[in-house]
């Protein structure tokens, strides 16, 4: 095999692979593309914003925008847990329609930064698991751990972002 070949091979190799954010939620795996983080902050308290659905827990200042913050446990009807010093906010870019916002989920605790090959990552199975499967982009076995792998750019419907739009 040439050096050209051996390149191309490894370029096309290093494509099919992206990177996944992985954090803790109700004692269960979860990851997120890397590309959509923006960052990764500690809890602090949010601005309560009247009338809006209960895992919208408020909104933050950061920088001069108002981000929504999601709290994941709630959207997928998980078990409350009380915020502590481990509890994080992972700062997201999403996708909606042909505009893009910053929101912010909260989690139990980062883990890792995995590399997942795409052919590895399997298709989430329309029963078992705790969340709607339309959030999820799918599911990869790391170490025999089960990691589910979020969509985010589908964790609010259309009318939960139009009420957002309101708060700008």
């Amino acid at each position: 095999m040439t050096t050209d070949t051996q390149a191309k091979n490894n370029q096309l190799e290093q494509s099919q692979i992206e990177q996944f954010l992985t954090f803790q939620l109700a004692g269960e795996a979860y990851g997120v593309d890397i590309l959509k983080v923006q960052e990764i902050r500690g809890w602090e308290a949010v601005r309560i914003i009247p009338n809006t659905p209960a895992f919208i827990k408020g909104v933050l200042n950061l920088r001069g925008s108002v981000v929504p913050i999601v709290d994941l446990r709630e959207r997928f009807s998980l078990a409350h847990s009380d915020y502590n010093q481990k509890t994080v906010v992972i700062v997201l870019c999403v996708k909606h329609r042909n505009s893009t916002f910053v929101m912010g989920i909260v989690a139990d605790a980062v883990s890792d930064v995995l590399d997942i090959k795409l052919d590895e990552i399997k298709k989430a199975p329309n029963f078992g698991t705790k969340i709607d499967t339309r959030y999820m982009r799918g599911m990869h076995v790391y170490k025999k751990n089960m990691i589910m792998l979020l969509d985010v750019d589908k964790l609010l419907n259309p009318d939960e972002l139009e009420s957002l739009d309101n708060l700008e």
